[in-house]
């Protein structure tokens, strides 16, 4: 299963990413985690501790890396010509870090300051390994995408199975699900749900349901502050007590998406 969680900045989609895939590892599946966000912080939702996660090199700061696979040295990039097709099919294996449950995690990177020019040979020598993998029985990989529609403008997620849209309730949350929606179905993506997220009531999921009307409901969330006090302690879901509600919906999404894509 080749899995793409996506939506705008804030709604917990890695939460999400981070909890299905140590979810699909506790099942006994091999899963690779692969942090797309510019802003990565997927490490400490899959419960790495800091000092670990602080030592992650991400891909887009390998500018060796790189350059040997696509031609172009990151931030020397614009008007020239990269490879849009590099190799990468040693990357997961070499620099995948393993984490709780054997879920192993990738973590592109983001652009840190500005001026460091075009991001499009580390989009290129991510947009390959997504499509490059294939994948055995029990293998998932699950990428939690940056905030937004960038990547799916990049077409990054080309080659996808699903894609899960997470958002909370409120109108800009749902007016972007609907343009990622769009912009999936070009890409060729023909399996997009909702899940969502932070509900209070019943009736904020309805009113999403209803704005979203055409689009499958996999899942909703329920609002926990258990899921904050993980986070302010470091912590996963999966390895806060308080966050247990969330951690059960979660589980229940990842029977839906086996049920769907089995």
């Amino acid at each position: 299963m080749k899995i793409a969680i996506s939506g705008k900045g804030g709604v917990g989609k890695t939460t999400v990413a981070a909890v299905l895939a140590r979810l699909f590892g506790r099942e006994g599946r091999d899963v690779l985690l692969v942090d797309a966000d510019p802003a990565p912080n997927t490490a400490s939702a899959l419960g790495l501790p800091r000092e670990r996660a602080e030592k992650i090199t991400p891909l887009c700061e390998m500018a060796d890396l790189i350059e040997e696979r696509t031609g172009v040295r990151p931030g020397t990039s614009y008007g020239q010509m990269f490879r849009l097709n590099p190799r990468v099919e040693d990357i997961a294996e070499k620099f995948g870090v393993k984490g709780q449950d054997g879920v192993h995690l990738l973590v592109l990177g983001t652009i840190k300051s500005a001026g460091q020019g075009c991001f499009c040979p580390e989009s290129a020598l991510l947009k390959a390994l997504v499509k490059h993998l294939v994948l055995r029985k029990e293998q998932v990989v699950i990428l939690d995408m940056e905030a937004g529609l960038e990547h799916l403008g990049r077409g990054t997620a080309q080659g996808m199975d699903l894609l899960i849209m997470v958002v909370e309730p409120g109108l800009r949350s749902t007016g972007v699900a609907r343009q990622i929606s769009r912009m999936s179905r070009d890409l060729g993506i023909t399996r997009v749900g909702v899940v969502i997220n932070k509900v209070g009531d019943p009736a904020q999921a309805e009113l999403v349901e209803r704005e979203l009307e055409g689009i499958a409901v996999l899942g909703t969330i329920p609002r926990d502050e258990g899921l904050v006090e993980a986070d302010l302690g470091g912590l996963s879901p999966l390895d806060h007590p308080g966050a247990a509600r969330s951690v059960e919906a979660i589980d229940e999404l990842r029977k839906r998406i086996v049920k769907l894509l089995s």
